[in-house]
C-alpha cells in the first residue's frame, strides 16, 4: 500500500463502513499528546519504522510527544513509559518485546484511562485500545511452503527464532513447526532461539552448519537483525551461491528490508515476508488518535485492506503481509523499495 495523502489519512478517521469501523462515544476528549516508546534502535526494520513515525504523526495531524527507546529492555520501557504519562501523554503506543512481562503497566494505564496501542506484538495480558500487526502465524507458515517445496519435501533446515518470550516468535515458530510436521514430515527441524540477536543467529548458524553440513534451508525470523550475520556465516563456508548452485542454502527471512530486496536479487536469499514499517507507524498513530477521539471499532474487514479480529484483551488489526521473491522484488508499492 502506498502512502496516503495527509486528507486521505484524515479521512480515514471519518469513513465508516460495514466491518472494522469506527463509531465516536462520548468518552472521547478529542485531543492530546500521544507518547510513543521505540523498542530498538539495534534493528533495521525497526530504525525504518522509528523513520515512519514522524512522517504518519504529520499526515494524520497527530501531537506526539519526543519519542523514548526502551532498547529491548521491558524495565527501561515502564519506566519510560511513565515518564511519559507524567509528562502528559494521553494514549501510549509502544512495542513490547516481552509480551508477558507488560501486564502490570497495561493494569496502571486501564486504571488510569489511558489507552494503549501496541505495534507488531500483541501483550499475553493486559487491556489495549488496539494492536496493530500482521497475522504472524502466516509468516511461519509462508516461509515453510516456501521451503518446503524449494526443498522437495525432504532434507533438512534450521529456523533461527526470535524470542520465545514474544508472542511473535512464539506464533512465527509454531506455525513453522507445525505447517513442517503435516505438510513436510521429511524436513528435519532445526531450531534456534536468537533473542531477538543477530551475535546469537551467528553462532547457531555456524554450529548447526558444522554438525549438519547438508542443511539446505533456513528460515530467519527477523532478518533486520539476522539477515547480516547469516550471510557472513553462509560466505565463510563457502555457500553463499546463487540458486542455480547445488551447494545454495534456500533462505527465507521476515520484515521486508530494502537489505534482504537486494539479497534476493543478488540470489543470497530466496524470499521474505514483507513486514509493513510503514503501514505499523500510520495505523499505530491513526488508532492513537482514534482512542482520544472516543471512536470504538468492532471485528470484520477494514478499508485498509486488512482484518480486525477479536482478542481476550481487546483488537487486533492485521495488516497485510506479502511474500516477496525475485518474482515481486520490484514491486514499487512494498515499503522497502520506497525508503531512500
Amino acid at each position: 500500500m502506498k502512502f496516503g495523502s495527509a486528507v486521505a489519512a484524515a479521512a480515514l478517521l471519518a469513513v465508516v463502513t460495514a466491518c472494522g469501523s469506527g463509531t465516536t462515544t462520548a468518552a472521547g476528549e478529542g485531543g492530546g499528546k500521544v507518547g510513543i516508546d521505540h523498542p530498538r534502535a539495534d534493528s533495521d526494520f525497526w530504525n525504518s519504522y522509528i523513520k515512519y513515525v514522524p512522517q504518519m504523526a504529520s499526515e494524520l495531524k497527530v501531537d506526539l510527544m519526543p519519542p523514548t527507546n526502551s532498547q529491548n529492555d521491558v524495565a527501561k520501557l515502564v519506566n519510560n513509559v511513565q515518564a511519559l504519562v507524567g509528562k502528559g501523554a494521553k494514549v501510549i503506543v509502544m512495542a513490547p518485546q516481552d509480551t508477558g512481562a507488560i501486564a502490570n503497566t497495561l493494569q496502571q494505564l486501564e486504571n488510569k484511562k489511558i489507552p494503549v496501542v501496541t505495534v507488531d506484538t500483541r501483550p499475553d495480558k493486559g487491556k489495549v485500545y488496539m494492536v496493530v500487526r500482521a497475522d504472524n502465524r502466516a509468516y511461519g507458515t509462508k516461509a515453510c511452503e516456501f521451503l518446503g517445496e524449494k526443498l522437495g519435501g525432504k532434507g533438512k533446515v534450521v529456523q533461527l527464532q526470535g524470542s520465545l518470550g514474544s508472542i511473535n516468535g512464539r506464533d512465527r515458530s509454531e506455525a513453522f513447526l507445525e505447517c513442517m510436521k503435516s505438510k513436510y514430515p521429511g524436513i528435519t527441524v532445526f531450531s534456534e532461539p536468537t533473542e531477538w540477536e543477530g551475535s546469537k543467529a551467528a553462532s547457531m548458524l555456524q554450529t548447526r552448519l558444522e554438525q549438519n553440513p547438508d542443511i539446505k534451508g533456513i528460515y530467519m525470523h527477523a532478518g533486520g537483525v539476522h539477515l547480516a550475520p547469516t550471510l557472513q556465516v553462509l560466505k565463510q563456508k563457502g555457500l553463499l551461491v546463487p540458486p542455480s548452485d547445488p551447494k545454495h542454502i534456500f533462505v527465507v527471512s521476515n520484515d521486508g528490508i530494502p537489505q534482504e530486496f537486494e539479497a534476493i536479487r543478488k540470489g543470497d536469499i530466496d524470499a521474505t515476508v514483507s513486514q509493513p514499517a510503514d503501514l505499523y507507524a500510520k495505523y499505530a498513530l491513526f488508532y492513537a488518535k482514534a482512542a482520544m477521539e472516543g471512536k470504538t471499532f468492532k471485528p470484520g474487514p477494514t478499508d485498509h485492506d486488512s482484518t480486525i479480529i477479536q482478542l481476550p484483551n481487546g483488537l487486533e488489526d492485521q495488516l497485510p503481509a506479502p511474500l516477496v521473491t525475485k518474482d515481486n522484488v520490484d514491486d514499487k508499492s512494498l515499503w522497502g523499495n520506497q525508503v531512500k
